[in-house]
């Protein structure tokens, strides 16, 4: 969770300093609004991609889980199958 953190602060940090640089470079207003314009896209598809990869990473963490819970029920409806039979037959 920690590198998470620190990954969207540095993108934080990178996205504010290009910003401030747009900002305070000498060029005409168009072409500032189109560098933030552009900057400002590549900040939002860099925040899709880490969305993507957290999501994905979370969905398998799910199925793991998932999978692991199966493989216990199954594991103890192998296990109690034969204990009913021996209580049900009185063979303890």
């Amino acid at each position: 969770m920690k590198t998470n953190k620190l990954l969207l602060g540095i993108l934080a940090g990178v996205a504010a300093g290009a910003v401030l640089g747009i900002l305070l470079a000498p060029d005409k207003g168009s072409e500032t609004r189109r560098k933030i314009m552009d900057k400002g896209g590549e900040l939002a598809d860099g925040i899709k991609e880490k969305f993507n990869s957290v999501a994905g990473s979370i969905k398998e963490t799910y199925q793991g889980m998932k999978q692991n819970a199966e493989g216990l029920v199954t594991d103890d409806k192998v296990k109690y199958e034969p204990a009913k039979n021996e209580v049900k037959n009185g063979t303890m």
